[in-house]
């Protein structure tokens, strides 16, 4: 199983990039290929789909895009060739959003998706995906809101201030300024 293929670009075609690693040309099917320019050097993201009739890399420009699909291909009735085209006309934010409010035209858009492909999509990701930003905001804040609890303060209490609390910030500091706050 390969993670990432790092080379030059040395041919893009409609549906792949071939891109050389140490003389090696391989052929890697990606969501956009013509976003990538000839003879750059790049990395690729890759996933292996291995069948008794065929050998297929993909490419994703980056881990989110590749875990997205990685997820859409567990779906029943979602293969690599139809989850793929998902990718290449909707960012990996819109699509977990529209998956989340259950948005069955926003997923009808796409190639060869329908309306039953479309709710098992729904069914079987739904509240499953969380974009890596809200994942890390809300450990961020279970962590915050622990420390906290620790300390002894009412859970009430605790979610009042946590909205007016820094999100950028470290742990420490946003520990200080909660604690500023609750003291008012």
């Amino acid at each position: 199983m390969y993670s990432y293929i790092k080379g030059k670009i040395v041919d893009v075609e409609s549906n792949y990039v071939v891109i050389d690693n140490n003389d090696i040309g391989y052929l890697v099917y990606t969501a956009n290929p013509y976003s990538f320019a000839l003879n750059s050097e790049v990395i690729i993201y890759l996933y292996q789909n291995v069948r008794e009739d065929e050998l297929t890399l993909y490419g994703f420009k980056s881990k989110e895009e590749k875990n997205m699909f990685l997820k859409l291909i567990e779906v029943k009735g979602l293969g690599c060739k139809m989850a793929l085209p998902m990718l290449a006309n909707g960012a990996v934010d819109g699509i977990i959003q529209a998956i989340e409010n259950e948005n069955i035209n926003y997923l009808k858009k796409f190639p060869k998706i329908g309306d039953k492909v479309a709710r098992q999509i729904i069914l079987d990701l739904k509240g499953k995906l969380v974009s890596s930003e809200e994942n890390s905001s809300e450990s961020h804040n279970e962590e915050l809101m622990e420390a906290l609890k620790s300390l002894g303060y009412k859970p009430v209490d605790i979610k009042k201030v946590l909205t007016n609390v820094s999100q950028n910030d470290t742990i420490e500091n946003q520990i200080k300024e909660a604690l500023r706050l609750l003291m008012k």
